[in-house]
């Protein structure tokens, strides 16, 4: 896989005056706080995508939240040991895991992080849903706190890459997406070419004469 040297690069985050506005989505209201402008570039290596009409998001109320995407960059994205490290989501984490100790020690925990993409534009809500594992991708927008204002709950954000636990997840109100690169792995290939195959197929049949059976 050929790494973009925009991955070198760590995230870049600026204060900016916490100038609060109100977005709606799905009849319910939410109020954004940005904190910082936030641009980060990075490849994907686990997401959630959530469903504000299921599990906790449900409960919450919380139609915001599109995905969860857990993003590494730099050294780490380009250490030969990464194959050997597992990642996955949880609910509102990104976990990882290795049996190697050389991936390990090639692993830098600061260049990884866990986001919650938050988004009211529906081409970006779109658009977020189609990144996929293994994408090299750059994100524009703001680092944000949020309200429902129909429920009151809160969720909040991390400004540090340094931090691990509860709390640590970067929220990002997202105003821009790009798929600077697509991991077009051997499994995404056969599955692509297994559709188009089954769709040439079905046309054909349907085109094909068909005459009536005599009971």
């Amino acid at each position: 896989m050929q790494i973009l040297p925009e991955l070198s690069e760590e995230p870049v985050q600026k204060k900016v005056s916490p100038n609060e506005f109100t977005v709606n989505v799905n009849k319910i209201d939410y109020k954004i706080k940005p904190l910082y402008d936030y641009e980060l570039v990075g490849m994907i290596v686990s997401y959630k995508q959530h469903d504000g009409n299921a599990r906790l998001h449900k409960r919450w109320n919380d139609h915001l939240n599109v995905a969860d995407y857990c993003v590494l960059w730099g050294e780490t994205a380009v250490a030969k040991t990464l194959p050997k490290l597992n990642f996955w989501n949880g609910q509102f984490t990104c976990n990882f895991s290795t049996r190697d100790q050389q991936a390990w020690d090639n692993f830098n925990p600061s260049q990884l992080s866990n986001n919650h993409l938050v988004a009211a534009d529906e081409y970006l809500r779109k658009k977020i849903s189609k990144i996929s594992i293994g994408d090299q991708i750059r994100i524009r927008g703001k680092l944000v706190e949020y309200q429902n204002l129909n429920t009151g709950g809160t969720r909040g954000t991390s400004i540090t890459r340094d931090d691990t636990g509860d709390g640590a997840c970067e929220t990002i109100f997202v105003e821009q997406v790009q798929i600077l690169k697509t991991y077009t792995s051997m499994w995404r290939w056969l599955m692509y070419v297994s559709l188009l195959v089954f769709i040439l197929s079905l046309l054909l049949y349907l085109k094909a004469p068909h005459r009536s059976r005599d009971n």
